[in-house]
């Protein structure tokens, strides 16, 4: 008999600045997309032709391209216009004003109890 092993891939969390924000979850076609949904400020100029402009550092975590970047980018770089996350993103964008991603109350007792 054969075993059968199943591989998930979780969706990967995106924090701003260690505070996580948001779960990309491929409701959103690139990092920009998802990132204006949360109404995160971040400037780009993407849709008007100038690539380079929504340039952000990564601080950890690793993201793919849908199409090579056009702007030249430093190792810890990313153009969010055209790229995804691979794994659990933490960007040096501001948090403020964002909502963070907390745990329901009702499921953060039945942790509590449950440790």
């Amino acid at each position: 008999m054969s075993s059968l092993t199943l591989i998930f891939k979780k969706d990967p969390i995106v924090s701003l600045q260690g505070q996580p924000v948001l779960l990309f979850n491929q409701q959103h076609e690139t990092l920009l997309e998802a990132l204006e949904f949360k109404k995160i400020k971040l400037f780009s100029e993407c849709r008007s032709g100038y690539c380079g402009a929504c340039k952000t550092r990564v601080l950890s975590g690793k993201v793919s391209y849908l199409t090579p970047p056009l702007a030249s980018l430093e190792a810890d770089e990313c153009l969010p216009c055209c790229c995804v996350p691979e794994t659990n993103l933490n960007l040096d964008l501001s948090p403020d004003g964002v909502q963070v991603v907390t745990r329901p109350a009702h499921l953060l007792q039945k942790t509590l109890l449950l440790d």
